[in-house]
């Protein structure tokens, strides 16, 4: 399933540390604060409980937002790098 992870947190010791991790598993950066990738439901979950560890009582949020295959696929970009990030 593709998957997007959003946040905005102002420490950032924090905010690296939850980079360095979207990057363990596999996710790839597509913006400042976003990355972009496929893991299943399992793996998702995992994620997510690391990242709350992480943010733990640091001011901040994280979203993790599954998106069906069928979805992705109607998604619309503009711009000639949008493709070679997110072409999955």
């Amino acid at each position: 399933m593709h998957l997007l992870v959003f946040y905005d947190i102002s420490d950032d010791r924090v905010r690296t540390k939850v980079a360095c991790t979207c990057e363990d598993y596999g996710l790839d950066r597509i913006q400042l604060s976003a990355f972009y990738g496929q893991l299943n439901r399992t793996l998702q979950r995992e994620l997510i409980r690391k990242l709350g560890d992480l943010l733990g009582d640091t001011p901040g949020c994280i979203q993790l937002v599954p998106i069906a295959s069928e979805e992705w696929h109607k998604r619309m970009e503009v711009g000639s790098v949008c493709s070679t990030i997110l072409n999955s």
